[in-house]
């Protein structure tokens, strides 16, 4: 096993900047994601830690060893694809044990290991099979298991789940997790998609035009968001953003929203000393902190106000309506047997107390 530091790290395809001077330390053992849009930079990131990419500037350490202009098979990684990239001719055994062929390792070690990884992985009846008699969830547990048996210092995952159904995206969560709950071993996993990084990650790296917009532990990122951008990236359904206006009070500081609730004053508190009254902000509240308020009076930190529902989407488990506050959509996550309808105005409880606050112009958390 082995830690990863990356300092400077900057990548340029002539005029195109894709990665802006990341600095970033993984330490030995930890499950690292690298998740963001399209186009933020993290499979770039990952694939000049594998060498599959040369560096701008910048250095990369393994195990504390600068590894800039060591080749990839040089480097002690492994990494999983999302194609799979299977050897067609290949029956599952031979593909697994392909890479170590190449290192000309016994073959007795050969057979040790494949049935090792096999056995780890639930796919001990399927080493005689070619690909093409595999499902894609298979497949994907092949390409693992031939990233396993080298034994690596560290694996990287560049978006494997990506061509899976969601059935199969889910069941290979599960079996990644439990992966490196056994072998213990440091993994860096690029993902777009958020529901991944927060079920796997021991650490999220959230990326954005080639930076790194926050890191940290799943819950703090989602609890905690250091700007709009990861507060909307983080969480399905995402956050909903209300523009207003801050106005301090004796009493202790509100925020005035606009629109058809004009004057409805949000308390917020523990606000910088130093934001002005009158300035604009953004409140960020998410579904599952807005719901219908029931007869009794609100709890400390909750407001209570009528809002009309312009259309409803039950999931089975529960239902979000759309809904505006200060004149904004907002989605509030309902019972699942409510007998709301569009064009109904209910009492909404909005809690306070999770709600998130923004800096309009710079977006920044408050």
């Amino acid at each position: 096993m082995a830690d990863v530091l990356i300092s400077g790290l900057h990548k340029r395809y002539g005029a195109y900047h894709a990665v802006k001077g990341i600095d970033l330390a993984i330490a030995d053992g930890e499950f690292t994601v690298l998740v963001g849009p399209s186009g933020c930079g993290k499979s770039t990131l990952l694939r000049m830690i594998a060498g599959l990419e040369d560096i701008s500037d910048g250095q990369i350490a393994i195990g504390g060893e600068v590894v800039n202009d060591m080749r990839p098979r040089d480097r002690d990684v492994a990494m999983v694809f999302q194609d799979y990239a299977l050897y067609p001719h290949m029956k599952v055994a031979e593909n697994i044990g392909f890479g170590l062929r190449a290192r000309k390792m016994p073959a007795p070690e050969i057979e040790a290991r494949v049935g090792r990884a096999a056995a780890m992985l639930g796919i001990t009846p399927l080493l005689g099979r070619y690909p093409r008699q595999l499902s894609g969830g298979q497949r994907q547990r092949v390409a693992i298991g031939r990233a396993i048996v080298r034994n690596p210092r560290i694996f990287l995952f560049d978006e494997p789940l990506s061509n899976l159904d969601a059935q199969l995206r889910e069941e290979m969560r599960g079996e990644i997790k439990r992966l490196h709950q056994g072998i213990k071993t440091t993994m860096i996993y690029v993902t777009h998609d958020q529901i991944e990084a927060m079920t796997l990650a021991d650490r999220i790296v959230l990326m954005r035009d080639g930076i790194i917009e926050q890191t940290g532990a799943p819950l703090d990122l989602f609890e905690k968001p250091a700007s709009r951008f990861v507060a909307g990236f983080l969480g399905s359904p995402q956050m909903s953003f209300v523009p207003g206006t801050l106005v301090r009070r004796e009493e202790g500081e509100v925020v005035r929203l606009a629109g058809p609730v004009d004057g409805l004053p949000l308390p917020v508190g523990r606000l910088p000393v130093d934001a002005p009254d009158g300035m604009p902000v953004l409140v960020g509240i998410r579904p599952e902190h807005m719901s219908r308020a029931g007869t009794s009076a609100p709890a400390p930190g909750h407001v209570r106000i009528d809002a009309e529902i312009e259309l409803l989407q039950p999931t089975g488990s529960r239902s979000f309506a759309t809904l505006r506050l200060g004149g904004t959509p907002v989605l509030a996550e309902l019972q699942a047997h409510d007998v709301s309808r569009p064009g109904e105005r209910i009492p909404l409880d909005i809690n306070l107390n999770r709600a998130s606050l923004f800096d309009a112009a710079t977006e920044k958390a408050l």
